[in-house]
């Protein structure tokens, strides 16, 4: 069976702002168009809409992706993933309260993907770096992080680039 992929925002902002812009990079944006088509890769519909604010060329690029279909957070079994990942991130002692009324925020993706990602046992794909070594009782973070939670919960979070030879991207 095929890995499945769940993008986070950052997999598009990220390259567009840094390395791949539309202008320079195209080869990048259409091999990633094809690739949004498969079965196997999955972009939530929270992830659309962050991407969307954005009120610039990458914005109107994922807007225009009229087959485009996200998957929308309706399962009871996201919920209830949801709900454990808001309650670890209260109770394990590692986070202060900002980092939860964050997390809590319904435009926020970040919970959604690691619920999801629980569920049909996919790899989040993240540009987000862990903070674990510097997370402690003693040194509460106020933001909570996509590779750290997602560990928490036996969920593999990767990089674009892991992402980009796994799909065979050839730039």
């Amino acid at each position: 069976m095929a890995e499945k992929f769940l993008l986070d925002s950052n997999i598009f902002i990220t390259p567009h702002r840094l390395y791949y812009p539309f202008d320079l990079a195209p080869g990048f944006w259409n091999q990633l168009e094809k690739k949004l088509k498969l079965d196997n890769v999955i972009v939530l519909d929270k992830v659309v809409s962050e991407v969307s604010k954005m009120e610039d060329e990458l914005s109107k690029w994922i807007k225009n992706l009229n087959y485009f279909k996200p998957l929308s957070i309706k399962s009871s079994a996201f919920t209830d993933n949801y709900r454990k990942i808001l309650t670890y991130i209260h109770d394990c002692g590692l986070y202060r309260e900002e980092a939860l009324r964050n997390w809590s925020e319904l435009g926020i993706a970040d919970p959604w993907l690691i619920a999801v990602a629980m569920d049909i046992d996919a790899t989040i794909i993240t540009e987000e770096t862990a903070a674990s070594p510097s997370l402690s009782k003693a040194n509460k973070s106020k933001n909570a992080k996509i590779p750290d939670v997602a560990n928490h919960f036996g969920i593999k979070c990767e990089k674009l680039f892991y992402f980009m030879r796994q799909m065979n991207f050839k730039l």
